[in-house]
């Protein structure tokens, strides 16, 4: 009990010095790569994105790499952060977000290159466990019905992935019981782990987060109509130099790439 009451501590005491140390270290890595002459010559497109395309875009990097082009250089956080490190100047090339509302933003700010925005997948809520025998998968309402433990779920003011199961436990009327009993971390992977650790006893995560872990147990699926829906749109930045941004956002979008996508879980783009 000792390491939850920690663990919760944590996650609303230093959520907001990690992602400003975050931040600085993705900028400063980032600056570090742009200040080579050569750079774009060497190293593909700088690619922001939310960081639950995690394993998708390593692997769509790697493909796009084996067909002869400069590998994208990835750089992985919530939403908010990837909008917010776009907005303050960082030196990248494409920009993936898991909600539209963060793209919409920037897109008012003017850092996106025009008629380059497009949605590339879709993806799902699950509600998921440490990783024990299950008799099969309910629904989210049942699954919660009598839950007395913590729950895990993304930050919700900022981040998508905590706005969607905020949305949903809203309309199951579930929000007001769990408000003392939810765990919100600083993005839909720092959820992840906090229930793969055995710290709380469920969480809400993308069906592609719990596809990518061993260490967790689906027990119900979220019902999509009870929050908006799931869209991953990506854009090439308006400062964007790199001959080939616009070639790998394509390239996303195309059967390959989509191919790849699906293999982690995402739908189709729509």
């Amino acid at each position: 009990m000792d390491l939850l009451y920690t663990s919760i501590y944590s996650a609303h005491c230093m959520r907001s010095f990690r992602s400003i140390f975050s931040l600085f270290l993705v900028l400063g890595s980032l600056l570090l790569a742009a200040c080579q002459p050569d750079r774009e010559a060497r190293d593909g497109p700088v690619v922001l994105a939310a960081a639950s395309m995690q394993e998708a875009l390593e692997e769509a990097a790697d493909d796009w790499a084996a067909t002869g082009h400069a590998r994208p250089l990835l750089s992985f956080a919530s939403s908010a952060v990837v909008a917010r490190q776009a907005a303050e100047g960082a030196p990248a090339d494409l920009v993936v977000t898991a909600d539209e509302q963060w793209m919409n933003w920037m897109e008012q700010q003017r850092l996106l290159r025009p008629d380059t925005r497009r949605t590339i997948a879709g993806n799902t809520l699950v509600l998921v466990a440490p990783d024990t025998p299950s008799e099969g998968r309910s629904d989210t309402r049942a699954a919660l019905d009598g839950f007395s433990g913590h729950l895990a779920i993304a930050e919700p003011e900022t981040v998508p992935a905590g706005r969607y199961a905020m949305a949903a436990l809203t309309r199951m009327g579930l929000a007001e019981d769990l408000a003392d009993r939810l765990v919100p971390a600083e993005n839909v992977r720092a959820a992840l782990a906090l229930v793969e650790r055995g710290e709380v006893e469920l969480g809400i995560v993308y069906a592609t987060d719990a596809l990518a872990s061993d260490k967790v147990a689906v027990l119900a699926e979220v019902d999509p109509e009870l929050h908006a829906p799931i869209r991953y749109p990506l854009a090439v930045l308006a400062g964007s130099p790199h001959p080939e941004a616009a070639e790998f956002a394509a390239y996303l979008a195309s059967p390959a790439g989509q191919a790849i996508l699906a293999r982690h879980g995402f739908s189709a783009s729509r």
